[in-house]
Parts: structure tokens; sequence; C-alpha cells
């Protein structure tokens, strides 16, 4: 129960600094974010920690947890990596998954499509990692897996906050249907490019929010 509270915690903060309501370089105040949220520290420090390993959060000692947004260019950057470790990914596992390894891949696939007809973001993401995941690690290639299971940490506050845009979300559930077919019929190059797509499509949204969050700020202001 106590680990289920950090992850959401850590995904509030994670919004409330991607979105800005928390600003890049701030220092989080656990007193104010504890009366927040109703909580006691222990969660916070627990979140604050996955925080810093994900790369959004810096901790430093006995002056606290610091917010360290990637720049712009950095966003661009980190986004094309991920997006061509995950077509490495995908070629490789359609060529070497199990029939038992297919079967998690639909399995995951159809708890996606259930939190799609829930309405529930989160939750969609949380079974989105679950697929990707499957994917990385039925590449057969474990420094490949590792590698971008890393980066996909870093970028999961961004991956989960582009699935808010209008429609994001059953894009996103077919195009996890794509790459499905792709790698269940052998087809190695169309589960690459559904992959690589995939994610330059994550990237491409995130900045359609973002620019969504600052219009609106504008027009508060």
């Amino acid at each position: 129960m106590e680990r289920r509270l950090a992850d959401t915690l850590r995904e509030s903060i994670e919004q409330m600094i991607v979105t800005g309501e928390i600003a890049d370089g701030a220092r989080l105040d656990e007193v104010r974010l504890a009366a927040k949220f109703g909580v006691s520290r222990t969660p916070l420090r627990e979140a604050f920690q996955v925080l810093s390993a994900s790369g959004l959060v810096e901790l430093i000692p006995r002056r606290g947890a610091f917010v360290r947004l990637p720049s712009v260019v950095q966003m661009i950057e980190m986004f094309e990596v991920m997006a061509e470790l995950e077509a490495m990914c995908g070629r490789l596992a359609t060529r070497r998954i199990s029939a038992d390894g297919i079967a998690a891949l639909k399995k995951a696939a159809d708890d996606c499509d259930r939190a799609l007809m829930e309405g529930d973001t989160d939750q969609y993401y949380r079974e989105n990692e679950v697929f990707h995941h499957l994917l990385y690690d039925a590449s057969g290639n474990s420094f490949l897996a590792e590698e971008a299971a890393r980066l996909h940490r870093r970028l999961q506050p961004f991956r989960r906050m582009q699935l808010r845009v209008r429609g994001r979300m059953g894009q996103s559930m077919k195009e996890h249907r794509d790459v499905l077919t792709a790698v269940e019929s052998g087809d190695e190059a169309r589960a690459a490019d559904a992959l690589h797509n995939h994610v330059a499509i994550q990237g491409e949204k995130f900045n359609d929010l973002m620019a969504s969050y600052e219009r609106t700020q504008r027009q508060a202001s």
C-alpha cells in the first residue's frame, strides 16, 4: 500500500512539474507537498527518489530536492534516440520472440485496450509500460533492453503526459495493435517502423500538450 501511495505521489508531482505548476529549478517543499496531499514525508521521499532516478529531480545532500527539466533540444534528442532504440527492440523481438512472449504481448495490449475503454489515462500508461518492456526483453539483447528501459524511465513523465492530448490514447492503442500485428506476422521491418513512428509521435503530442498549457496560461494572465 505504501509503495502504491509513493507511485501515486510521483505521478502527481510529475504532472505538477511538467505542466509548470512547479517551476524548473524550484525546490520541492516537503512540508507543503505533505499538507497538499495529506500524507507523511516517508512516501514523499520515496517519490522523490524515483523522480531522481528518472532525472526529473536532483537530490542535493542537506539542501533538498530540486526540479531539473530537460531543455527543448534535450527532449528532442532523447525522443530521437528512444525511437531508434524501440525500433531496434522491435526488429529483434520480432525475430526472437517466443509463443509465450506473443501471448504476453497480446495480454498487455488487451489490458491497454481495457484502460482505454475506461478512459483511465494513468492506468493506460501503466499497461503501456508493460507492453514496451515485454518488447525490450523479447529482443534477446540484455544490453539493449537495459538501455531502452533506462531512457524509457527518463522520458516516463513526458510519455505519460502526452496521452492527455485529445484523441491520443485511442491513436496510441491503434499503434500498439499495428506493432502486435507486425510482430505476430514476423515482419521485422514493419515492427521497427511501427515502433519508431509510435515514439516519434509521442514527442510531437507532448509538444502539442505543452503548447496548449502555455496558451491557457497566457489567456489566464
